[in-house]
């Protein structure tokens, strides 16, 4: 504790500083058992603290928006995981970095020390918004309008503890691209923003282009336009209307169902357009101006380095160069994508390859959604010298975001929802490759997504060639074995049109080898000259595929080895458990009170800094979390805000009438009705306060006729 409490005494900022005390307070009251361990289960997660299938161990999200990294940024967090965890940085789809084995008494001091660094874990799992992403090549894309870092720092900074993002019923996904070729994939974001430029009156006006509702997990869906442009200033209080709709009107009882793509699919774009415009009213600010320069050039080498190491391999470096060295809009300079295999580096590596960077790179690394990082700003007479030195390190394979750079999720290495293996069905595909097909090592059409399970975090449901983790079981002997769900099509073509892959088939995941040698040499001989592989599979339609590999499904011809798990050498059972990723529901009287009071009392500080439009949401929030503490403990069950109002005006409308009037719902939703002003937010404040204390008196009169 002594050595938590000096790493605080190094932080400048006291909101992050009292963040990190609080998780500490909870962590010692959830061990003296003062906490619900499903409410602090939501309260960790919040804070990046997600549990790992070892028990006793915790996996640490760091948040990195739009990937964007500084080289001490890189050496603070390698330092991190070799003090307090596994000593690896994995990089994950989301441009996250993840520190596995970790104790969850020493994240507060873990989180302490990243700070130092301005490096938050804050909201990077739970019910929040999660990690902001970007394209990797935003500042430097060639075909970019402008620059989009900038615009997702600002809306990072902007929703980060936010309290209107606080406790949704799931997680919630924002993306930029670079550009309509889609870099950014916001066709599965609940919003993608891609930058667009509209001449006005004869001068340029930014904007973008804005697709909501996307998700992948088990039920994929593509996103739908919102907006064809939306100019930059707009950007943020459309999010934060949008956010305010689906607080209040998604689903939070079943979580299969509560993610925004389901809303919008029940109400549909117009009425969720329609009441995004009634939330107007309410919002702190209705335009908000991005910095433009909040993301500040990066720094650049002094001098052109060369290594002292020769250049052994001439080939192998013209391989690279064409798969992984491409020209920035910079004249002069390139960005160098770096593959990493299943989007591991240990600490020790991560600090010689952070060395490599200042000599040949800009202080900016980004981390990219295919696990790997990209470099910036590298003259061509230092391709060479670089080339050389990551090439001691193995970071210089060729074919970076090819057919041969295979994603794939922890899977069943870590993650509780693990099926079956994923990382290792990557290793062994990407040595198929390597061995038989290694012309595909130039193909950047054909992608392979792996995940251990169906929600996608290794997002197979927009791979070409896309495999989750799964099981089957032999009919004839009753034997369990581990399987692969088999998806075709998906990915985005080269107009930047994003496709969700489809289910084709199951089959033993021993035979994953054997679909893709399969699937490519039907490629290789039946498709047209340039057709896209997502075309071709359109083309030839599901059930073609099908047929094709359904004699890769038969059970009939398994030997032993096809029952034990790729990197196993036990018999195979499915061994899962309740997922974390998006936190939980609690229905407990008496934590739903906490967090009601606990608003009460974060409304009144919110007050005190002046922080209005806070202020009033989070008295919102003691209405709900009262009325929701009221219903749950009579037994009535809810599944939206909408729904609790609903619920409480028919349960205890007539008990409640001389704090809120004839109509609880209509009391409550004045908040869409008013500016944020100080009058405002005192007058709701004092109402949500004599609202608590008969929500009180009503519980104990309820609990004396029981």
């Amino acid at each position: 504790m002594q050595s938590f409490r000096t790493e605080l005494e190094n932080l400048d900022n006291p909101v992050v500083e009292q963040d990190i005390i609080d998780l500490a307070a909870k962590i010692e009251k959830f061990h003296g058992g003062d906490i619900d361990p499903d409410k602090f289960r939501s309260l960790r997660l919040a804070r990046g603290v997600y549990g790992q299938r070892q028990p006793g161990n915790q996996m640490v999200r760091i948040k990195i928006p739009f990937g964007k990294m500084t080289i001490q940024q890189m050496r603070r967090i390698a330092d991190i995981s070799t003090e307090y965890g596994g000593g690896n940085l994995h990089a994950t789809t989301r441009q996250d970095i993840q520190i596995h084995y970790v104790s969850l008494d020493r994240t507060p001091e873990l989180w302490a020390k990243l700070e130092q660094d301005d490096i938050t874990l804050r909201e990077a799992c739970g019910n929040t918004v999660r990690n902001v992403t970007g394209s990797p090549i935003a500042g430097v894309d060639p075909n970019e309008p402008f620059d989009v870092s900038p615009y997702a720092q600002a809306v990072f900074k902007y929703f980060l503890r936010n309290p209107i993002c606080q406790a949704m019923g799931r997680k919630f996904k924002i993306s930029f691209s670079s550009s309509e070729k889609d870099t950014g994939i916001s066709f599965i974001h609940d919003i993608g923003y891609i930058p667009k430029i509209k001449m006005v009156d004869g001068k340029e006006v930014r904007g973008f282009k804005v697709m909501i509702g996307g998700g992948l997990g088990a039920q994929p869906a593509a996103a739908v336009k919102a907006y064809d442009f939306l100019e930059e200033d707009q950007i943020i209080p459309f999010a934060e209307a949008l956010l305010r709709v689906f607080d209040r009107y998604g689903e939070r009882k079943r979580r299969v169902k509560a993610r925004f793509k389901f809303l919008l699919a029940d109400i549909g774009l117009e009425e969720v357009m329609k009441l995004i415009q009634e939330e107007w009213k309410s919002l702190s600010t209705k335009s908000y101006k991005i910095d433009t320069n909040a993301v500040p050039k990066p720094a650049l080498p002094a001098t052109i380095a060369f290594s002292d190491k020769a250049l052994i391999n001439p080939e192998r470096f013209a391989l690279w160069k064409e798969t992984n060295v491409h020209p920035q809009k910079q004249e002069g300079y390139y960005y160098v994508e770096i593959k990493v295999p299943n989007g591991d580096i240990g600490a020790a590596k991560a600090h010689k390859f952070a060395d490599i960077i200042g000599k040949y790179a800009a202080d900016d690394i980004r981390v990219t959604v295919n696990q790997g990082y990209i470099l910036r700003y590298v003259k061509e007479d230092s391709l060479k010298s670089l080339f050389t030195e990551l090439d001691d390190l193995n970071l210089a394979n060729p074919g970076f975001d090819s057919t041969a750079d295979i994603i794939a999720c922890a899977g069943t290495d870590t993650c509780n929802l693990g099926i079956s293996n994923s990382t290792r069905v990557a290793l062994e595909l990407e040595n198929v490759i390597e061995r038989e097909f290694p012309e595909l090592i130039k193909n950047n059409d054909i992608k392979i997504k792996i995940s251990g399970c169906p929600n996608s975090c290794g997002h197979h449901g927009i791979a070409s060639i896309g495999f989750h983790g799964s099981s089957l079981k032999n009919k004839a002997n009753k034997k369990v074995l581990p399987a692969v769900q088999v998806l075709l099509g998906g990915g985005i073509d080269k107009d930047g049109d994003g496709y969700i892959a489809e289910k084709v088939i199951k089959v033993p995941s021993k035979k994953a080898p054997d679909v893709l040698r399969v699937l490519f040499n039907d490629y290789d001989d039946n498709a047209e000259e340039g057709e896209y592989y997502a075309t071709y599979f359109r083309r030839q339609g599901k059930d073609y595929f099908y047929q094709l590999l359904k004699f890769l499904a038969d059970t009939d011809n398994l030997v032993d080895s096809d029952y034990v798990d790729w990197g196993k050498d036990q018999q195979f059972k499915v061994e899962t458990e309740v997922g974390e990723c998006a936190g939980v529901i609690i229905d407990l009287f008496a934590t739903l009170m906490f967090e009601a009071e606990e608003k009460a009392e974060w409304a009144k500080q919110a007050y005190e800094l002046d922080h209005y439009a806070d202020s009033i949401y989070h008295a919102y929030n003691v209405f709900i979390n009262g009325a929701k503490a009221l219903l749950v403990d009579r037994g009535v069950s809810v599944n939206t805000q909408a729904g609790i109002m609903q619920s409480f005006d028919e349960e205890f409308g007539s008990d409640f009438e001389g704090v809120v009037g004839s109509s609880y719902t209509d009391f409550v939703l004045r908040i869409k009705q008013n500016e944020p002003t100080k009058e405002w937010a005192e007058k709701y404040i004092a109402e949500a306060d004599a609202y608590l204390a008969r929500v009180k008196e009503v519980q104990a009169a309820e609990a004396e006729t029981v």
